[in-house]
């Protein structure tokens, strides 16, 4: 991992980004990990028993599946080699929440970040460990531990530290199902196929590095999806195949708790500081 400053897409996508992911003992980088209808394209369950839908009809499924992701009421997961991601979004009141953590705290640099939006105000905490967290560019004014107050102004269109209620999913799975080439279902609510990562860069889970270095297998790249009862994405999990410096690994997607996530929770105010330029730096 740099220590001169975080490469973009940090909170959103860093999951999966090989060069965010933090260093080794060795120091050298490990790879890096962003109310439907029901699943039958008629809009009714499939009868028990009866047969697989085509793989058109299991498509629309899968599409259909992210329709509730735009009311941005729910949980969700994200996870990839070495990095982790949980939060929340409350569209009811402009409040969303995630946590991240990158690397193991016996890795060179470790770090973990809680961001929260709470329209209008936003705040992230940050926490770094390892033996070269001491070489982070002004890291003595970081406020390490502190939730520190975000100026609007300057983390507009900021994917490391901004939130955009016009875009509620982190994982941007509207855009990744799109890109599904081919998919059969293999059970209840279950799944399988390939996908184009090439056209889900802009979902923000899958680096464009990673893209770049599957070169052709990027058109058919191993998933698998589950969903709930209600038709909704539950679980999404891409194969990403070993290419390039890049190891084979999975990343794993998750929401829960559809229309009932609760709000985020403002830090307390004696825990709050106004967030320095060095911050800001690190983060652009």
């Amino acid at each position: 991992m740099t220590v001169r400053r975080l490469s973009a897409g940090l909170v959103a996508a860093a999951l999966f980004t090989p060069g965010l992911a933090a260093c080794n003992a060795s120091g050298t980088p490990t790879a890096g990990s962003s109310a439907s209808p029901s699943v039958s394209a008629s809009g009714t369950p499939a009868a028990s028993g009866s047969a697989a839908p085509a793989s058109g009809d299991a498509k629309q499924a899968l599409l259909a599946s992210t329709r509730e992701i735009s009311n941005g009421n729910f949980r969700f997961t994200m996870s990839g080699v070495g990095s982790t991601a949980e939060g929340r979004v409350h569209e009811p009141t402009q409040s969303a929440e995630m946590r991240v953590t990158i690397g193991k705290p016996t890795d060179d640099l470790f770090m973990k970040l809680d961001l929260v939006h709470y329209k209008p105000d936003s705040w992230v905490k940050v926490e770094l460990g390892g033996t070269t967290a001491s070489s982070v560019p002004g890291v003595q004014k970081l406020n390490l531990g502190k939730y520190q107050h975000l100026d609007q102004t300057r983390i507009k269109g900021n994917r490391n530290l901004g939130f955009d209620f016009d875009k509620v999913d982190p994982a941007g799975s509207e855009v990744l199902t799109q890109g599904i080439t081919e998919v059969r279902q293999t059970g209840e609510g279950a799944y399988a196929g390939t996908i184009d990562v090439s056209k889900a860069a802009e979902a923000g889970s899958v680096d464009p590095t990673v893209i770049t270095a599957l070169g052709a297998q990027a058109k058919s790249v191993p998933f698998t999806a589950k969903l709930d009862p209600q038709g909704r994405l539950s679980e999404m999990v891409i194969q990403i195949p070993a290419a390039g410096q890049t190891k084979a690994q999975d990343i794993r997607i998750t929401y829960s708790d559809y229309g009932s996530a609760t709000a985020a929770q403002k830090p307390p105010a004696d825990q709050v500081v106004e967030a320095p330029a060095e911050l800001y730096n690190l983060f652009n």
